[in-house]
């Protein structure tokens, strides 16, 4: 058969359909899994051991992208993979991260995934992620923080942009949070040390900042320069932990991990909602009236009693019944009317330990079900 020669234009043009072609297959950005960026200092890397209830459950449309490798080989720097507890590294524990993730794949439509990076470094004062000051700052720590930072190959900021850039492929930057301060926030020029930070992700990474909110924690003990980070740097919340407990000085314990991740993802949702971030799925609109209704999976048998908790951002009537896992109606453990808060409904008699059951929550629109095994302790 006879070839056909080309000419030079449509040889040109099929070259930039091939290229078009190549470019669309190695990134292939998608708009509805959202990407936030964590760093900070201990209570970022999570200082409660996670408990059965953190690490079960855990929706697939949580994702983690992590910043290390595991020691067993069970997580790969900078593969996705299910976010069940820990979230930082293999030897850190429950962060706000945890339920941050939670509550946000809970709220929005099912179309949209939630991915977290986390760089964090216990101990450590906000200069460890200025890259202008990193080198000097940890020369002069204590060998453990050091080992820490040996693991980000000795410049967590740098770690946490290379990561940021491998989940850029994969989906769209959303926001950032930090928990940091217990080493340096009660000193002066703190919030002007965030925004120093803040300011090199946005460039490094080339994002929009109008678009890109931060999102700090109160210290277990309150800071005034974390409390006043906004008067500094705009498009930046902080978040309460007012009436949060302690471990000790410093570090909460796993409950308040909970109820602050909690608390990063009901602020989150009212920013996404405002950017009209909370309706991204084609196929309908988005749940964000349904922000802070949870039901929770710790269920606990205890002194011949199990009980369960869910938490309602408003007042409504809830409805909470356990079922077998063929379907069969075990108890109804709440119908009418709850105030705004945490509630715990208990069992009674009719759940016994080490079994199966499926609990379904109903509060106005919001409805859910969770698959749970009850434990006696």
């Amino acid at each position: 058969m006879k070839s056909i020669p080309l000419n030079r234009s449509i040889k040109a043009g099929l070259a930039l359909v091939i290229v078009s072609l190549l470019a669309s297959e190695s990134f292939s950005q998608d708009p509805n899994f959202f990407i936030f960026l964590a760093f900070g200092q201990s209570n970022m890397e999570g200082n409660a051991k996670p408990e059965t209830t953190d690490k079960t459950n855990v929706n697939e449309r949580f994702q983690l992208l992590p910043a290390v490798d595991w020691p067993d080989k069970s997580r790969t720097k900078g593969k996705w993979t299910t976010a069940v507890s820990p979230l930082c590294r293999s030897n850190t524990g429950l962060n706000p991260c945890d339920y941050f993730g939670r509550t946000l794949v809970d709220s929005l439509p099912t179309s949209i995934k939630i991915g977290i990076i986390n760089v964090s470094v216990a101990g450590c004062a906000i200069d460890m992620f200025d890259k202008a000051k990193y080198k000097s700052y940890i020369s002069s720590e204590v060998s453990w923080m050091k080992d820490i930072a040996n693991q980000y190959d000795g410049n967590p900021y740098a770690r946490l942009v290379e990561m940021a850039k491998i989940a850029q492929k994969d989906g769209v930057i959303r926001g950032i949070l930090l928990h940091q301060g217990e080493t340096d926030a009660y000193k002066g020029g703190w919030p002007a040390k965030v925004k120093t930070v803040y300011d090199n992700l946005i460039t490094d990474l080339s994002l929009d900042a109008s678009k890109i909110p931060l999102l700090a924690g109160d210290l277990l003990s309150p800071s005034n320069a974390v409390q006043s980070l906004p008067q500094t740097l705009q498009n930046s919340y902080v978040i309460s932990s007012s009436g949060l407990k302690g471990s000790d000085q410093y570090h909460f314990v796993a409950d308040s991990y909970r109820q602050f991740g909690k608390r990063y993802a009901i602020k989150m949702l009212e920013i996404l909602k405002k950017q009209g971030l909370t309706e991204v799925n084609r196929s309908g609109k988005g749940n964000f009236t349904n922000a802070g209704f949870v039901l929770n999976n710790n269920v606990e048998f205890r002194q011949g009693s199990a009980s369960v908790s869910f938490e309602i951002p408003r007042h409504s009537f809830v409805s909470v019944k356990a079922y077998t896992l063929g379907g069969k109606e075990i108890v109804d453990l709440a119908g009418k009317e709850f105030s705004q808060g945490k509630h715990v409904l208990e069992f009674g008699q009719k759940i016994k330990p080490t079994g199966v059951v499926v609990l379904k929550m109903r509060a106005g629109s919001f409805s859910t079900a969770r698959t749970v095994m009850i434990a006696e302790r």
